[in-house]
């Protein structure tokens, strides 16, 4: 079931969801990066350190944490070579599978990530304060189910 698209009138501009979305992540992406700045971690290595706290208290794969990130192998081997030269996160070999590490969070990572949590909270806060507070549940549901339209039509479950 397709749905039409709703009539516009002639001096409206067509909202499109790709320069949208991108427009918000990018906003969102640029003024967390210079409010963490301060901490030596970038957003992408803040999303790396989430993802193993919050995670299997193992560790990750670099593969799981490829799939979460949905980026190129070669570009998450990297920001995790550079992560563990800063002492954030440390590599263990798995325990059944000798080819593969278990990346765990280290002291330093713990410190980091907290002080980042609170930063991405305060953002978010100021963010989402542009929208009344009746809006903010049901728009974060929309923009749920659009995350999940766009992962599926990826062919990613």
């Amino acid at each position: 079931m397709s749905r039409q698209a709703p009539k516009k009138a002639p001096s409206e501009t067509p909202r499109r969801l790709p320069p949208l979305l991108r427009r918000a992540w990018y906003g969102l992406n640029q003024a967390f990066r210079r409010r963490i700045a301060h901490l030596g971690i970038t957003p992408d290595q803040f999303s790396i350190l989430r993802w193993l706290s919050e995670g299997d208290p193992r560790g990750l794969t670099q593969r799981e944490i490829t799939d979460l990130m949905a980026a190129d192998p070669n570009t998450v081997a990297a920001i995790l070579s550079r992560m563990e030269k800063a002492e954030l996160i440390a590599r263990e070999v798995h325990e059944t599978d000798r080819r593969a590490h278990r990346v765990q969070v280290a002291t330093l990572g713990k410190r980091r990530f907290t002080a980042g949590r609170r930063i991405a909270a305060e953002l978010q806060e100021d963010v989402l304060a542009c929208l009344p507070a009746e809006e903010l549940g049901p728009f974060l549901k929309q923009l749920e189910i659009v995350a999940a339209a766009c992962q599926q039509a990826a062919g990613k479950p």
